[in-house]
């Protein structure tokens, strides 16, 4: 009787012991068990110079292959224009400028992540007419009494616009063309202005001209007549991912990258 009584003691306990532990495990599981990946998702906010518009849409599902849990997102403007919405407290994790200009502005305020600034690619000044033309074969033929309107970037804020300005004035005719100008907020309405006829001739980059079949190069501008013409890169101090936009950073830099850089009209830094 009285091991039948230690033997249903014991029994219970057993009882108790395994239904502790199934409680215990049902209450808390394994933290691996239930990983969710979209918990680490992270959003990047990239603000680029619009010249870099087709290569960067073009780069975005190459990275998202690569970083399935990053989502990018653009803001393409006139690179002064982008660096005036950082400094008013923009969220932006990394920006690319066309030119030194506004990069050096934002490292002279320290908004920007020591050792992340970079020159990431170059770029040529052109000059374009819409397909049709013939009116103009040079720069010098812009003094032409047939051309009437010629669309460049807004030399304040638009780097393709000061680039433009310089050649003009290292070839001699900015002050007799002065009153034909037609100045755009960033270079891609530069572009659409001589696509849609509202100019006949236009001051762009080379990139900008691989996306239209409504234009064409007539000239490149030569590359003592302007500062060189470089896009800088670098991460700002505001980023709450900055191991991730060091990341995107470093894929700007890549084989992969490049390869898409190169067939837009880009070329690399280093080279």
């Amino acid at each position: 009787m009285h091991s039948k009584r230690i033997l249903a003691f014991v029994s219970w306990v057993v009882a108790s012991l395994v239904l502790f532990i199934a409680c215990n495990q049902t209450s808390t599981p394994n933290p691996t068990s239930i990983a969710n990946p979209k918990a680490q998702a992270v959003s990047l906010t990239v603000s680029a110079a619009a010249s870099l518009k087709d290569a960067m849409d073009e780069i975005k599902p190459l990275y998202s292959k690569e970083q399935p849990t990053v989502k990018l997102t653009y803001n393409f403007g006139s690179s002064g224009a982008l660096q005036q919405q950082i400094e008013q407290g923009a969220g932006v994790d990394i920006f690319i400028s066309a030119a030194n200009k506004q990069i050096d502005a934002l490292n002279q305020k320290g908004l920007l992540v020591d050792g992340t600034r970079k020159d990431l690619l170059k770029n040529k000044l052109v000059l374009i007419v819409s397909q049709s033309s013939n009116d103009v074969t040079d720069f010098k033929d812009l003094t032409s009494s047939r051309i009437k309107k010629i669309a460049l970037g807004e030399p304040k804020s638009v780097p393709a616009g000061q680039y433009a300005q310089q050649v003009l004035t290292s070839l001699k005719i900015a002050d007799q063309i002065k009153s034909k100008s037609v100045y755009a907020k960033d270079v891609r309405q530069a572009l659409n202005y001589v696509e849609s006829g509202n100019a006949d001739a236009g001051i762009v980059y080379l990139s900008d001209t691989k996306s239209t079949q409504k234009a064409k190069v007539v000239a490149t501008a030569p590359e003592n007549s302007h500062s060189p013409i470089v896009y800088p890169i670098a991460v700002l101090k505001s980023s709450k991912h900055l191991d991730a936009a060091k990341n995107f950073v470093q894929f700007l830099s890549g084989n992969t990258a490049n390869n898409v850089f190169e067939k837009q009209g880009f070329s690399l830094a280093g080279s």
